[in-house]
C-alpha cells in the first residue's frame, strides 16, 4: 500500500498522530527500503481480564501488522508493579510480582485472538528495566525535572491540593519513556491520557541519539452506558472473556450511535463498507438493528471462533421472540460496590416511570414483571449480579445491567 493508503488505515478512529509529517516520511523509507517499521504498545497487567476499552489499541495494532509492520506487544510486568499514576488521585497499591506474572499469562492468551501469534513479538520491560540497575535509573532520573513532571495534570492537581505524590509515581514515565529507547521504536500507541508518557518517549530516544518515534493517540471507548470510559468499575464493559452470548447482548444494547463508535474502533469493515454503512443508516435502507446485529456477530467471532456469532445472534432473537420481549430497548447500568438498586429508582431512571412513587404504585397494581415473574414487593431491591428484564404492561420494557 502507498503511504496515503497506509495512513489512511493508520488513522482510522485515531485522535492524533504526532507527528504527522515525520510518520509518512518513515512509511516512505520502509517501502523503499524493506525494512518494517517498529511498532510498540504497552500494557501493564494490573488485572487478569482484558475488555473491549483495551483492544481499541489491540485492534489498532492488528492494523499496523496488516500493513506489514512489526508489532510488539509489551507487558509492562516491570511498570506494572510501580502502577501507572495517570488520573489517579491518589497513590496507586503496587502490586506483587506473582500478581503481575499471572495477569501477564491470561493477557498473553486474551490478545492473540486479535493479533496474529506469529507476527507478534511478546516482550517484557523487565528485560531491560531490571538491568539497568540503580546506577542506571538514578541518570535516567537525571533526564527530567520536578518542575516538568509537575506540568502533568494529574500530578499538577494532587500537588495543588496537598494530595500526596511518592517519588516512585514520578519514575513511571520515565521508565515508560526508556521502554521506547531500549526497543528503538518507530511508533507507540496510547491513549489520550497517555500522551504525557508517549512524548517522554520522544524526548528520552532524542537524549540517547535515536530519532523520535512518532505517536498515536486512541480514544477512550465508552462503555455500555454510551456517556463513560468502559471500565469494570463501573460496570459498563463488554469483557473479552464474557461468554458469547453476553458479548451479543451486550453489544445489541447499544445506543445506535454508539453501535458506529464500535464499528470505528473495533471491526474489521473496509473504511469504504462503514462509510457505505453510515449511508445507509442515514437514508433508513438499513435498519440500526440489523447493523447491530452484524457487529454483534463480529465481535463474538473474534473472541469465541467462527460461527458463533451466528449461534449468538440465533439465541439471542429465540429468547426474546418466546417472551415476546422487543430487542431494542433503554437501559440503565448499575454497580452494586454503590449499593442495592431499587427496583423502582431504576424503573424510573430507564424511562418507564416518572417517579419512585409511579414505580411502587405499578408494582402494587400488579403490572410490573421482572425476568418474566411478577413483582408484588414495593420495596424490591436488586442485590445480585446480573441482567434483569423490566416489564410494565404489555408494550413497555427496560433492561437493568446489575455487576
Amino acid at each position: 500500500m502507498s503511504v496515503a493508503e497506509q495512513m489512511a488505515v493508520i488513522k482510522r478512529g485515531a485522535v492524533e498522530v504526532l507527528i504527522e509529517k515525520e510518520l509518512e516520511a518513515k512509511i516512505e523509507k520502509s517501502l523503499k527500503t524493506g525494512v518494517p517499521l517498529r511498532i510498540k504498545a504497552g500494557f501493564d497487567p494490573t488485572a487478569p481480564d482484558l475488555h473491549l476499552g483495551h483492544t481499541v489499541l489491540i485492534q489498532k495494532l492488528r492494523h499496523f501488522q496488516q500493513l506489514g509492520h512489526e508489532v510488539s506487544f509489551l507487558i509492562g510486568d516491570f511498570t506494572g508493579m510501580i502502577g501507572d499514576p495517570t488520573g489517579k488521585s491518589e497513590t496507586r497499591k503496587v502490586l506483587t510480582r506473582e500478581d503481575v506474572l499471572s495477569n501477564a499469562e491470561t493477557y498473553k492468551e486474551q490478545v492473540f485472538k486479535i493479533l496474529d501469534p506469529e507476527k507478534t513479538k511478546v516482550v517484557f520491560n523487565s528485560t531491560w528495566l531490571n538491568e539497568l540497575g540503580s546506577g542506571g535509573m538514578i541518570a535516567l532520573a537525571s533526564k527530567y525535572t520536578v518542575a516538568r513532571m509537575l506540568e502533568r495534570d494529574d500530578f499538577h492537581k494532587r500537588f495543588t491540593t496537598q494530595q500526596p505524590i511518592s517519588i516512585h509515581e514520578f519514575l513511571y514515565p520515565l521508565v515508560q519513556g526508556y521502554d521506547s529507547v531500549a526497543m528503538q521504536s518507530d511508533v507507540e500507541l496510547g491513549g489520550t491520557d497517555q500522551k504525557f508518557n508517549l512524548l517522554m518517549g520522544r524526548e528520552l530516544q532524542r537524549e540517547w541519539g535515536q530519532s523520535p518515534q512518532c505517536i498515536l493517540t486512541m480514544p477512550l471507548l465508552e462503555g455500555l452506558d454510551g456517556v463513560n470510559k468502559m471500565s469494570k468499575s463501573l460496570g459498563n464493559y463488554i469483557g473479552v472473556s464474557d461468554t458469547a452470548d453476553e458479548i451479543f447482548g451486550k453489544i445489541m444494547s447499544i445506543s445506535d450511535e454508539l453501535m458506529l463508535r464500535y464499528y470505528e474502533l473495533l471491526s474489521d469493515m473496509p473504511l469504504p463498507a462503514l462509510e457505505k454503512l453510515k449511508g445507509a443508516l442515514k437514508d433508513h435502507s438499513l435498519h440500526p438493528m440489523a447493523a447491530k446485529k452484524r457487529l454483534g456477530r463480529e465481535i463474538v467471532s473474534r473472541f469465541h471462533g467462527v460461527g458463533a456469532g451466528e449461534i449468538a445472534e440465533e439465541n439471542f432473537v429465540k429468547r426474546f421472540k418466546e417472551n415476546e420481549i422487543p430487542e431494542d430497548m433503554p437501559q440503565v447500568v448499575y454497580n452494586l460496590t454503590d449499593g442495592r438498586v431499587l427496583l423502582a429508582k431504576a424503573m424510573t431512571e430507564a424511562g418507564l416511570t416518572k417517579s419512585n412513587g409511579e414505580g411502587r404504585r405499578a408494582i402494587d397494581g400488579g403490572g410490573v414483571k421482572l425476568n418474566n415473574e411478577k413483582v408484588s414487593d414495593t420495596n424490591l431491591e436488586l442485590s445480585a449480579a446480573g441482567e434483569y428484564i423490566v416489564q410494565i404492561g404489555k408494550r413497555r420494557f427496560a433492561r437493568i445491567v446489575v455487576s
